[in-house]
């Protein structure tokens, strides 16, 4: 194997470079949100990535890459099970959105008074 070969898959890639409107074409033309690469699934490289970054950098964390996923619908679930979760990286790296998004979607999605019309709006696609 070449040292220097790319081992992201393109969606990934898109992630690693922050490459917003790349991410987004990715995903609209069909890449799985919640592919994993290198043992991270999307959202767990883009927390880890922006958490990183801002660390190193001592800016703001920009977290257009993780409203991004969590718009497509980025899995909360850590891939594979027993790893860090996007959940445990965003508490890791003090990501306060990530952190909030994460936390309020999995209410939303384990039964909060939405859940009903979740379910309503799937009903409706059938």
């Amino acid at each position: 194997m070449d040292p220097f070969e790319n081992l992201w898959t393109p969606a990934h890639q898109a992630v690693e470079s922050s490459e917003y409107t790349e991410l987004i074409r990715l995903l609209d033309e069909g890449a799985d949100v919640n592919e994993v690469c290198c043992g991270m699934t999307l959202l767990e490289h883009a927390i880890d990535l922006e958490g990183d970054s801002a660390l190193q950098s001592g800016t703001p964390i920009d977290s257009r890459l993780t409203v991004i996923l969590l718009a497509y619908g980025a899995d909360l679930r850590p891939q594979p099970p027993g790893t860090m979760s996007a959940l445990d990286l965003a508490d890791h790296y003090g990501h306060d959105i990530a952190y909030r998004l994460i936390n309020r979607l999995a209410s939303v999605t384990a039964g909060s008074s939405r859940s009903g019309l979740l379910s309503w709006r799937r009903s409706r696609k059938d």
